[in-house]
């Protein structure tokens, strides 16, 4: 039976928009951008769990209130039962060392004044889980555990002085130095050469299933999801429009959105015809998002309910859902 790790439920993030100074004269009304608006899901034990959308699509968000690096506005995120609002103190200490994150730029997430093996081995201090002697020892095998090798070598060196792969490997080692359970996964690969990033994912499955982990894995890109996550959720102006297991989803795409996204990855074959589903128009402003379904002004299928009502998220197939009135 399938045991979930993590649970998001309505969970809402809206950031104010700066107001000036005339603005706060006259006491304009406050608005906002509406970055995550009322999702949900949940994450079983052991899985990789993708997030998919354009940018702007609340993705990254969504990763830093799990992270809680961010407060939301509304909702809960469950880990392991637990509401991690209710966090406080050494408890949020003790759930820091299970959740961890490696972000989209690790040229920009590494300081450029640490050494490599200093930065990799801080969490440990910072835990009170290794000094000195022992710390070098553990980061020296995670650094080779994720290639970075020869790690005596690499140790003292500092971020600029490393290949992109490499400082991508220091970020994975800094994340896993800690031996948490889930992982943010934020574009894991997206700052990294081509030649590199099927080396990159490898790793990463790989440790996956040596220590057992969780991913939440963010992309813009369905080409790298299909070969990595269980589970994926399309995500649109800040809400879900479509999820379910991967492979379901993308033989079967019941969502417009989602069949555009899909018909935009590249094939294996230059004599291929296909048709490419370009939505119409630009993505709408995230501080007044259309009414009823956020899609609908580019949707070819659009209906007059759609611009009335918010579909909901409904199962069409056992663990598919899509936001759709096509599919009534």
């Amino acid at each position: 039976m399938k045991e979930t790790i993590l649970s998001v439920q309505n969970l809402k993030k809206y950031f104010p928009v700066q107001r000036t100074f005339i603005e706060n004269l006259v006491k304009k009304e406050t608005q906002y951008v509406r970055a995550v608006d009322d999702v949900t899901f949940n994450i079983d034990r052991g899985e990789v769990f993708g997030l998919a959308g354009e940018s702007g699509s609340g993705k990254t968000t969504i990763g830093r209130l799990i992270l809680r690096l961010a407060e939301p506005t509304a909702g809960k995120i469950l880990f392991n039962g637990v509401d991690l609002e209710s966090l406080q103190g050494e408890e949020f200490r003790r759930f820091r060392r299970k959740i961890q994150v490696i972000f989209q730029d690790p040229y920009a997430s590494l300081n450029p004044r640490m050494k490599i093996g200093d930065a990799i081995g801080h969490p440990l201090e910072i835990h009170n889980v290794a000094k000195s002697r022992e710390k070098r020892d553990k980061v020296l095998a995670t650094m080779e555990r994720v290639g970075l090798s020869p790690a005596t070598t690499l140790y003292d060196k500092y971020p600029h002085q490393l290949s992109g792969g490499q400082r991508q490997r220091v970020a994975i080692a800094r994340a896993l130095i800690l031996q948490p359970e889930f992982v943010v996964a934020d574009e894991p690969i997206a700052m990294v050469d081509v030649s590199m990033r099927a080396m990159i994912l490898e790793l990463m499955m790989e440790l996956k299933k040596d220590f057992g982990l969780t991913y939440l894995f963010i992309t813009h890109d369905l080409a790298t999801a299909k070969y990595v996550c269980n589970r994926i959720a399309i995500m649109y102006l800040g809400k879900i429009v479509e999820s379910g297991p991967l492979q379901e989803v993308f033989s079967n795409p019941q969502h417009p959105y989602t069949e555009a996204l899909l018909s935009a990855v590249p094939i294996p074959d230059p004599k291929a015809d296909r048709k490419k589903l370009i939505p119409k128009g630009e993505i709408p402003n995230p501080i007044n998002p259309p009414s009823g379904c956020r899609f609908h002004p580019r949707c070819p299928y659009a209906m007059p309910i759609c611009s009335k009502d918010e579909p909901p998220l409904q199962e069409t197939e056992k663990g598919h859902y899509v936001a759709c009135y096509r599919l009534a």
